[in-house]
């Protein structure tokens, strides 16, 4: 009888092993789970208040209309259209993400009046003198990055998984990131940004999640802090709408232009 519970506790650990997720595994389910979980909303458009601090907590204010539509099979596409002040009025920016090749980014700006195609080597540039890079301003695809499960624990009270995905971009400013995913509505509540150096270069929190279509959590805030240059970037998200007929021609190059 002995031998037979040896036995078998020796094969309830191999299997028990056998059918264990490596830390990479485990990652990499977390972030398809987030992404099967906020699919099929079709298109959206937003108005969003930027808020841009210095060093000094001297603050400038811009209002951006924002728009985008799912693409099935790829990544989103994306149109942002600069209101205020008087010196941005008009400026947009028109972002196809990609999930196996690199984003396609192009900045109209109505003083010149003429299209700016970002290059691939330039995304970890400021977007719009902000704290977000253009990288940033990307739909995040799961194929862009690998996974490595971390650890679980609470965040402000919430059970959160945290992972570390890494770019596979070699052009990306970042060497890795470190992303606190609630377990509740499987949405990033803080990610962490570390640059070429894998020094920590910013973090990005998620504030005030509200529910939309009675599936879709979408913030009312994110703040991007830079650690190193003492700079602060808030968006303000308002007026959230959703199935709005939204089509590619929506989405186009000429649609920079034709933004008011």
């Amino acid at each position: 009888m002995k031998q037979l519970l040896v036995i078998t506790l020796l094969l309830s650990i191999s299997c028990s092993s056998a059918w264990a997720e490596s830390p990479e595994e485990k990652g990499l389910a977390i972030a398809q789970k987030a992404d099967q979980l906020d699919t099929g909303w079709g298109d959206q458009k937003q108005t969003l208040e930027m808020i841009l601090r210095n060093r000094q907590g001297q603050e400038s204010r811009r209002l951006i209309r924002g728009r985008s539509l799912e693409v099935t099979g790829d990544g989103d596409k994306a149109l942002s259209i600069f209101d205020s002040p008087a010196d941005v009025k008009g400026t947009a920016f028109l972002s196809f993400t990609h999930v196996n090749e690199p984003d396609d980014q192009w900045l109209y700006l109505p003083a010149l009046k003429r299209v700016k195609r970002i290059a691939s080597k330039n995304k970890s540039g400021p977007f719009m003198g902000s704290e977000f890079a253009f990288e940033d301003m990307s739909s995040q695809e799961v194929d862009k990055y690998t996974y490595k499960w971390l650890r679980d624990e609470k965040l402000d009270g919430k059970d959160v998984h945290v992972i570390e995905r890494v770019p596979v971009d070699k052009y990306s400013g970042y060497t890795r990131q470190v992303v606190w995913m609630d377990m509740a509505i499987y949405q990033a509540l803080k990610i962490e940004f570390y640059d070429r150096k894998n020094a920590l270069l910013k973090t990005l929190t998620f504030m005030g999640y509200n529910q939309y279509l009675d599936k879709y959590w979408r913030p009312e805030q994110m703040s991007m802090i830079n650690h190193q240059n003492g700079k602060s970037t808030e968006l303000t998200f308002s007026d959230y709408s959703f199935n709005n007929g939204y089509t590619d021609r929506d989405f186009d190059r000429n649609s920079l232009k034709r933004a008011r």
